[in-house]
């Protein structure tokens, strides 16, 4: 009631054919959404309470055995208390309003999202429908939130914010689905076929490990300490696939292969390395460790190393199938152009929670593998269990090899690689190298042309 329109209804002044018309709108406007709240929230809380989707809300979900949410009322009956109790409505009014827009701005979103990502059970049947109706209504209810009060409006999305990381941590996992998860496949999808698209540059080139496990007897991870390992290899990033295979048919073995992967993700979990575990039955396991070398993974992001234990009890008998099964591992891998490394003594190696106050990480770089071999101690370094540790590289000279000259070569060739190493030059006699090793071996000579196709001009070096 404005005083300068002589206490009439401001709206009222505006109305036809009598003010009244205002007074009377108003208060059955008030009647029914008075009574739609009293009715039909208490009904919603005590919905959700039943679905358990806010686990602290479920004592709500009581109520008398007719269906009448009795708990559900009560708090409905007290949050309008509150209401009436701070007796403005210029109060009252933005704290309302809030928290309906933000409910008609999720129902908007939802039909957005849910139309962009063309989900099969999502069927409208107004056919006129377009998502950018539900983007401009969910526009429109974000920014009259901001109109009304800036302060709410950010008090409101926190709230929603804090409620939603509940629900997703805490909540019950329910037959509807996610919509954000919708986001993330398509996502995903997106990424994978653009992965495909392009060819990988070497800049961009990581360690995509495909790490090899044996399962006991009891299906449990034979050698823990690899998955350790994998975990400070990776340091949580990239690519890591965790595989097993199981001899026999999958018909026979695949509740075997279910309780294998439930017991690898839990062993992954303990060992926090983060990735993707796969269990396959195959009549053999070299034909197993074949299959998963070749097809693990899918698109742009597979693996390019795979990592494994040193094979036990290769010595004991004459034809030990280990020793034939890693044999052929090897020559597969290498057909596949992958990476392979392989941890000796792993049983031995540190967990996630030693930290090793001293020590050196040893290179034999006796073979010139394009740099893997000096990439792996860096990653190593970067993870808090190895990051005291010092890098050292040996590598093998002939006794007629200038070996001064050698050591510095290589220094500068580390220098130019960005690793802080210390280098040592063994001096060996011919006898002592086979013919293979030793053409494979970077000699001077080699070393000094590598260096020179590394080497940067003036203007390139100062550019980077």
């Amino acid at each position: 009631f404005g005083v300068s329109v002589k206490k009439n209804p401001v709206i009222g002044v505006l109305a036809w054919p009598s003010p009244l018309v205002i007074v009377i709108g108003s208060f059955f406007s008030c009647c029914g959404a008075g009574l739609q709240s009293l009715t039909g929230a208490p009904r919603l809380l005590q919905a959700i309470a039943h679905d358990g989707i806010i686990p602290f809300l479920q004592v709500f979900g009581h109520g008398k055995t007719n269906g009448e949410p009795t708990w559900a009322l009560l708090l409905t009956v007290g949050i309008c208390e509150i209401g009436i109790l701070i007796a403005s409505l210029d109060e009252v009014a933005p704290i309302l309003s809030m928290f309906f827009l933000m409910c008609y701005l999720f129902v908007n979103l939802a039909c957005a999202v849910q139309t962009l990502l063309r989900t099969p059970n999502w069927r409208p049947r107004f056919k006129f429908y377009h998502w950018t109706l539900s983007f401009l209504g969910m526009s429109l209810c974000l920014s009259l939130m901001f109109i009304c009060s800036w302060f709410y409006a950010l008090i409101a999305i926190l709230i929603a914010g804090c409620i939603y990381k509940y629900i997703e941590y805490r909540g019950a996992v329910k037959e509807w689905g996610d919509g954000i998860r919708g986001l993330s496949l398509n996502a995903a999808r997106y990424a994978l076929i653009r992965l495909e698209e392009v060819q990988l540059h070497t800049k961009n080139w990581r360690p995509q490990l495909m790490v090899l496990c044996k399962l006991n007897d009891d299906l449990e991870v034979k050698h823990p300490r690899l998955l350790s390992f994998t975990s400070q290899l990776k340091a949580g990033k990239g690519l890591t696939i965790v595989c097993s295979v199981l001899e026999g048919t999958y018909m026979t073995r695949k509740a075997d292969a279910n309780v294998g992967e439930q017991k690898m993700k839990a062993a992954m979990a303990a060992e926090r390395t983060k990735g993707f575990s796969h269990v396959i039955v195959s009549s053999s396991l070299r034909d197993g460790f074949s299959i998963l070398i070749q097809s693990a993974g899918l698109g742009g992001m597979k693996h390019n190393t795979v990592l494994m234990a040193w094979p036990a009890g290769w010595k004991q008998a004459r034809d030990s199938l280990a020793r034939r099964n890693f044999i052929e591992t090897v020559r597969e891998t290498t057909e596949a152009h992958q990476a392979l490394l392989v941890a000796k003594n792993i049983d031995h190696f540190p967990d996630n929670q030693e930290r090793l106050k001293e020590g050196t990480i040893d290179v034999w770089w006796i073979v010139h593998d394009g740099g893997l071999l000096m990439l792996l101690p860096f990653l190593l370094m970067q993870h808090k269990v190895w990051r005291k540790s010092k890098m050292r590289v040996f590598t093998v000279a002939q006794l007629d090899d200038n070996s001064i000259q050698m050591k510095k070569d290589l220094q500068v060739f580390l220098y130019h690689l960005r690793l802080d190493a210390e280098v040592e030059v063994v001096e060996m006699h011919g006898s002592d190298i086979s013919a293979f090793t030793y053409e494979k071996t970077l000699k001077m000579e080699q070393r000094s042309q590598m260096l020179k196709e590394m080497q940067l001009s003036r203007t390139e070096r100062q550019r980077e």
